[in-house]
């Protein structure tokens, strides 16, 4: 006969297998998403950092996105048409409802550099104020939002900053509204291997108006707004994407190199 401690060691591997079991999904039942609000971080509230007042140039090596108005032929919308975005020859400003933006070229590794501006509150209402975002390879959100002084209330991996739903900032850095403000973020593409499973994820890298804001953190995945993120194969060099997300969010200053 088993000894009583064997017999209770038995029982609770088979109790934590079946547990493991229903956690990934083994059950056999159809997995139902979790609500929104299931990854909404409210644990942690990035502190309050002033930004130094000087903007980046773009080096002699960079690949320029933009600079002015002539550079709209190097972006389209997805649906391969020409941009509808309004500019001044200085700034592209956010046309609601025209649909994101991105670019002809493709990229994979990249140091990346581009300014933004989010547009008087009053103009937007609850959670789309100064809303947009940059999806490096159409799939790895950096957040940009209305977040000075926390005036506008976000969840922490919603604010600005954040790899959206996954990770909040060190720092909030964030300047007032309708001021220009700085994204620098080294971005390294993830690795799949010949059956198309993830051999190394992606790692963000982020400076916000030159403050640290991300260090080298992991990607868990493309963005979901709804859910968990999860890797699916892609190609390893894709277009850069912005955001429209009614808003009238306006940026300049776009400039990549590849690494």
């Amino acid at each position: 006969m088993p000894h009583k401690y064997a017999i209770k060691y038995l029982f609770t591997g088979a109790l934590v297998l079946g547990i493991n079991a229903l956690a990934t999904g083994q059950s056999g039942k159809e997995d139902k998403l979790p609500p929104p609000s299931a990854t909404e971080d409210w644990s942690f509230k990035p502190a309050l950092v002033t930004p130094g007042e000087t903007y980046a140039q773009p080096p002699s090596d960079a690949i320029v996105l933009y600079s002015g108005q002539t550079d709209l032929t190097k972006w389209e919308h997805p649906d391969g048409s020409p941009v509808k975005w309004k500019t001044d020859g200085e700034a592209i400003t956010i046309v609601p409802k025209a649909t994101d933006i991105r670019t002809k070229q493709r990229f994979g590794n990249m140091q990346l550099h581009l300014e933004w501006r989010t547009p008087d509150p009053s103009e937007d209402k609850d959670f789309n104020r100064g809303n947009s975002g940059v999806l490096i390879m159409g799939l790895y959100e950096l957040q940009i939002y209305e977040s000075w002084n926390y005036n506008t209330k976000i969840y922490y991996n919603g604010q600005a900053g954040s790899v959206y739903k996954q990770h909040a900032p060190l720092v909030n850095a964030a300047r007032k509204p309708q001021t220009w403000q700085t994204y620098d973020v080294i971005f390294e593409a993830p690795v799949f291997r010949a059956d198309k499973t993830v051999e190394k994820p992606a790692y963000m890298t982020v400076f916000h108006n030159n403050v640290l804001i991300l260090n080298h953190v992991e990607l868990k995945g493309p963005m979901v707004y709804q859910g968990y993120p999860k890797y699916k194969f892609h190609d390893s060099k894709l277009p850069l994407q912005l955001q429209e997300h009614g808003s009238r969010v306006s940026f300049r200053n776009i400039w990549v190199r590849e690494l």
